[in-house]
């Protein structure tokens, strides 16, 4: 009964947004399918898979997960509504709530997804949650950081190859996967994305927000929340949040070459506060 009930769950809660989605713009899917065939294999997606479970194992070994099953099980409902219009079929995205007053969200290789406490006490409404969660899609999507590495199981490097790092290889190899382990959580945790990738998750971000049915302003929202507080100088929000102007800037340019609409979608607004409020994340 519990199977059936879950499963009732879920459809119901996608199908909330069949009409929102009969009404994106079929040029969306075509923006994020322009790109050239994957040059990675089967076995590359195993590897980014296994580089990832061992980074977000390191990130819960900095902060604990929140411990509320309703809350994790709504936050990954939203994220896969989301993560099913990205092109990376081939990854079973995984999403959780960190407890922690920061106002941050993290994305490992292979699918991991981590949104903190405070992130979510900022956020007004579903879309804005929606936003975020795609925003950090887009990173795996795009392999930011695997392609920080040359993650892939080619055979004729000694180091291309995390097979041989993951199977028991020698302390070398070891040695090499744990110095990338570390350079990814100093990308996540201290120095940030490269410019060119934060840019390209924003605007993927928008048009799966749009896709997924939700007003596709969130993002923009939610980051003039986030430029309001830093600009306070309180200490809450992540050291790896870069310059905000051009930001918004940028998202209201590919909102409007785009078509996404601010106004048009879904915000889900009671449904996100009944949510936290149950969780006890918002009072």
């Amino acid at each position: 009964m519990r199977f059936k009930h879950t499963t009732l769950l879920i459809i119901c809660f996608f199908l909330s947004f069949s009409y929102a989605f009969s009404q994106s713009s079929d040029n969306f899917h075509e923006r994020l399918s322009t790109q050239k065939e994957p040059t990675y294999t089967a076995k590359d997606v195993q590897e980014e898979v296994e580089f990832g479970r061992e980074i977000a194992a390191r990130i819960l070994g900095r902060i604990e997960l929140l411990d509320n099953k309703a809350l994790t099980k709504y936050v990954n409902l939203v994220g896969k509504s989301v993560a099913i219009h990205a092109n990376r079929s081939d990854i079973d995205f995984k999403f959780a709530v960190l407890d922690t007053k920061e106002i941050n969200a993290y994305s490992a290789p292979g699918g991991y997804i981590f949104v903190t406490r405070g992130a979510l006490q900022l956020m007004s409404d579903e879309s804005e949650l929606a936003a975020v969660l795609a925003h950090e899609i887009a990173h795996v999507t795009e392999r930011h950081i695997v392609k920080e590495f040359n993650i892939q199981a080619a055979e004729d490097s000694p180091i291309s190859s995390f097979a041989r790092f993951i199977g028991g290889g020698g302390d070398p190899a070891k040695a090499f996967f744990n110095q990338a382990v570390d350079k990814a959580l100093d990308i996540l945790f201290k120095d940030g994305y490269k410019r060119a990738d934060e840019v390209e998750a924003d605007k993927i971000a928008v048009l799966l927000t749009a896709l997924a049915g939700y007003k596709g302003d969130g993002l923009l929202r939610y980051l003039q929340k986030i430029s309001e507080i830093k600009g306070k100088g309180k200490d809450d929000v992540g050291k790896t949040h870069p310059v905000y102007e051009e930001r918004f800037s940028f998202i209201q340019n590919v909102m409007k070459l785009e078509g996404v609409s601010a106004e048009k979608g879904a915000t889900n607004q009671d449904r996100f506060y009944n949510v936290m409020v149950k969780a006890k994340v918002l009072k």
